[in-house]
């Protein structure tokens, strides 16, 4: 979120190890959502409302420039993962534009399951406000059936669950981190669609619907033309995992920011130190045919670019391979475990990518966004000075690069 000049990343983190467990809200803050401070966690287990965990959540700005956020508490460890109820927190201090420090009040819970599955009960979305009340939803199942349960309040603090859920869909399990938002063509908030995302825990993939918002009947409806669960559109067809949109009061655009997961073992991970990184922040918008989500890197990304390199009309044939000589290139050992469809028009022969390489991880945004393809990479031989840019033509005719442009990127300030 945005407040009092500073962007606001509020994160699942394990302060203790690299692996899922003791997970606390950490906070970062930023001026250009590039450069980041990190501070102190926002909220930490201390209560009986969220004595095991502090799990997913959402931050909305009330009237009067007043934040809350709404979170996922475990009350009990069983069952398994965890007994789940929904909790509130408010800053102490409103005038703060950090937000160091926030307050969990003694009238949470706020939302607990009644004759829902208290297992699979959590990741409430940020409110919107519309018919005299405040509404979000809450991800769920019911044997394998996901569930966005639709809750309403108009005082933000006692909330009633609708009659029917504001969307579900069989054979498609629990529904981690629901989003749901409405977007246009320029990535603004005029309502010309609404999405709805999920995140589906049995393939740990972000799979979305474009559709419309029922506003008397408080229902969301997918288009006939997008589908729910495996053989929807995603977000990313690689890392990608429980992802969250806010929207960019400043420079009035949606902002879609995921989680790149880890495809190594626990073992794995405890050796390295870490597991799990923020990507890239992208704009996201509707494409002109109202069919699915356009992406870019927000253009704050630009300001850390370098040294730069242009090429024009090369034309390399088959089997050849040229090196992109005078930037320097952090990695390159990359060996395809991802892959996708391109919906792209080929009459004119021409084919567009764009690429962020950091030393593990690479970000691959294909027709102007398109699609787009994240993976976690960690070289072992092309790294540094051993890491190479190279062009090639592994098919079976002529190619020509009408315009190469790379450049050398300096180093963000990240925590």
């Amino acid at each position: 979120m945005y407040y009092k000049g500073f962007y606001h990343l509020f994160y699942q983190y394990n302060p203790k190890a690299a692996y899922w467990g003791n997970i606390v809200w950490a906070h970062s803050v930023s001026k250009d959502l590039i450069n980041w401070l990190p501070l102190e966690p926002a909220i930490v287990p201390s209560r009986p409302f969220d004595k095991y965990g502090c799990w997913s959540g959402s931050a909305t700005i009330l009237p009067g420039d007043r934040p809350v956020i709404i979170y996922t508490g475990i009350i009990n460890e069983k069952p398994d993962p965890g007994h789940q109820v929904q909790n509130y927190a408010i800053p102490a201090n409103y005038s703060d534009p950090y937000l160091q420090k926030w307050i969990k009040p003694d009238n949470n819970p706020i939302i607990k399951p009644v004759h829902e599955n208290v297992s699979s009960f959590r990741d409430p979305t940020t409110a919107w406000f519309n018919n005299g009340h405040w509404k979000l939803i809450v991800g769920s199942k019911r044997d394998h059936r996901g569930i966005a349960y639709l809750y309403r309040s108009r005082d933000f603090i006692k909330w009633t669950k609708a009659k029917h859920p504001f969307h579900t869909k069989k054979h498609t399990g629990m529904w981690e981190c629901p989003d749901f938002y409405p977007i246009g063509t320029n990535g603004s908030g005029d309502d010309v669609k609404y999405v709805f995302k999920a995140s589906l825990d049995m393939t740990k993939f972000d799979y979305y619907t474009i559709g419309s918002y029922d506003l008397v009947k408080d229902k969301y409806i997918p288009d006939n033309t997008s589908v729910d669960g495996w053989a929807g559109l995603r977000y990313d067809y690689g890392n990608f995992y429980a992802s969250k949109t806010f929207f960019d009061p400043i420079k009035n655009r949606r902002i879609l920011w995921g989680w790149a997961n880890e495809s190594s073992t626990k073992t794995e991970d405890i050796a390295k130190g870490w597991a799990g990184i923020q990507l890239i922040p992208r704009k996201v918008w509707l494409d002109p045919s109202g069919l699915k989500l356009l992406q870019w890197p927000i253009t704050e990304l630009d300001r850390l670019r370098g040294q730069k390199i242009e090429l024009s009309n090369v034309k390399i044939i088959k089997g050849e391979t040229l090196e992109v000589k005078g930037i320097n290139v952090v990695q390159n050992e990359y060996k395809p475990s991802f892959g996708a469809f391109v919906d792209v028009d080929l009459t004119e022969k021409k084919l567009s990518l764009r690429s962020l390489i950091d030393h593990s991880v690479i970000e691959s945004f294909a027709e102007g966004g398109r699609t787009v393809i994240s993976s976690r990479v960690y070289p072992t031989l092309a790294i540094n000075e051993n890491a190479h840019l190279h062009l090639f033509n592994n098919g079976s005719e002529i190619i020509t690069i009408e315009r190469l442009s790379a450049w050398s990127m300096k180093t963000a300030h990240i925590n």
